[in-house]
């Protein structure tokens, strides 16, 4: 099988292709052709891909089967594509609805990897949960570099430094990675998550659990929080208020599968935060959970506060980034293709999961009615 992977748009550094999965793809059995330059958002030369066993072609995209993409493609990025061609990688299918569209008009097949059957099987797979891992541990890095305080408490002839304070919102893949990173840096770690299954997992970890009454909650079966009502927002935000005014960094992770991101902290929690602090807001790019973050900007408030709008995080450490999505796309090249013959979506499980434009149809019933709530 024939296959490239499309240039890494900027401000994005993230690749869909490192060496050492070109090298794995190319002892499998496939031909690998990359446009020239494709390794510079990480320095990384074509000499090193070459070295691997790719093929440097700039029409490399014209003439493969399988098209990988690290971030969603232009539309017009698919007009060079073979109508047999599949399109692989992050798509953004709830939010990038003309590049949806534009795919199941062209009669492209596309493997969204957001879409991903969340199985024991499908873990190597998964490219949400490798990023939110990764991102997690970058926006404590972060926060711990912007904050004007130190993390671990310090006991000095001077006098002793108490610990920095970080809670964090949403305890998935993101906010669990963010707990561990915390404790390691010498923080103390409060935690909070609309599901109280999670409780255990936060105290492993050195954190502690914070609980709000906020009426009934739960998870869904592919394991995301239920969106909360209006009213259990708001309840939320007032007792969470507390907590937020005593953090020296808040980290919010919040996302509810195929929606915008909840409003958990408005103006009010905010304003309540000593000057200096810092809050992080992994959530930024699909609606924010912070009121005022901006998606790829730092913006101050008046009373001191900085609140960082992540987009993306895991670039801040784009070359591990890189590694774990190549492999997770390596991993679904050799699960999904029999001898470069896609499997039919009847025959697996994981398939019939990504598989998200096919035949000129949109498979995804989520995705279809996202589309069709939304102007074309």
């Amino acid at each position: 099988m024939n296959v490239t992977a499309l240039a890494t748009p900027a401000p994005e550094r993230r690749l869909a292709l490192v060496p050492a999965v070109v090298e794995r793809l190319v002892q499998a059995g496939h031909e690998v052709r990359l446009p020239r330059g494709y390794g510079e958002p990480l320095r990384l030369a074509d000499a090193e891909y070459e070295r691997a066993g790719a093929i440097v072609d700039d029409d490399a995209a014209s003439t493969a089967d399988l098209v990988l993409v690290m971030a969603p493609p232009a539309v017009e990025a698919l007009t060079s594509l073979r109508p047999e061609a599949i399109v692989a990688g992050f798509l953004d299918p709830f939010f990038q609805h003309d590049l949806v569209r534009a795919l199941a008009e062209r009669g492209l097949r596309s493997l969204c990897v957001e879409l991903m059957p969340r199985t024991t099987i499908a873990q190597k797979m998964d490219a949400l949960s490798s990023q939110a891992s990764l991102a997690g541990y970058a926006a404590v890095l972060l926060a711990a570099e912007r904050i004007d305080k130190a993390f671990p408490m310090m006991t000095t002839p001077a006098g002793t430094i108490a610990p920095a304070r970080v809670f964090v919102i949403g305890v998935g893949v993101a906010g669990l990675q963010a707990i561990a990173t915390a404790k390691r840096l010498g923080a103390r770690v409060d935690a909070y998550d609309t599901r109280p299954v999670v409780e255990e997992q936060v105290r492993s970890l050195g954190g502690r659990f914070v609980t709000f009454d906020v009426g009934e909650t739960g998870q869904t079966e592919g394991g995301y929080a239920r969106e909360l009502t209006a009213e259990q927002l708001e309840r939320q935000r007032e007792q969470m208020a507390k907590v937020v005014a005593g953090a020296d960094v808040v980290i919010t992770t919040a996302q509810v599968f195929g929606r915008r991101a909840p409003r958990l902290l408005g103006a009010r929690e905010i304003d309540g935060m000593r000057p200096g602090s810092v809050v992080v807001d992994l959530a930024a790019s699909s609606g924010g959970n912070v009121e005022g973050s901006v998606a790829g900007e730092e913006v101050v408030t008046t009373g001191g506060v900085r609140i960082i709008g992540s987009h993306p995080m895991p670039a801040k450490v784009a070359r591990d980034a890189s590694l774990m999505y190549a492999n997770n796309l390596f991993h679904l090249v050799t699960h999904a293709f029999d001898d470069g013959v896609l499997r039919g979506p009847d025959d697996d499980p994981i398939v019939d999961g990504v598989l998200l434009t096919a035949d000129g149809v949109v498979r995804s019933e989520a995705v279809r009615t996202a589309l069709e709530g939304s102007t074309p």
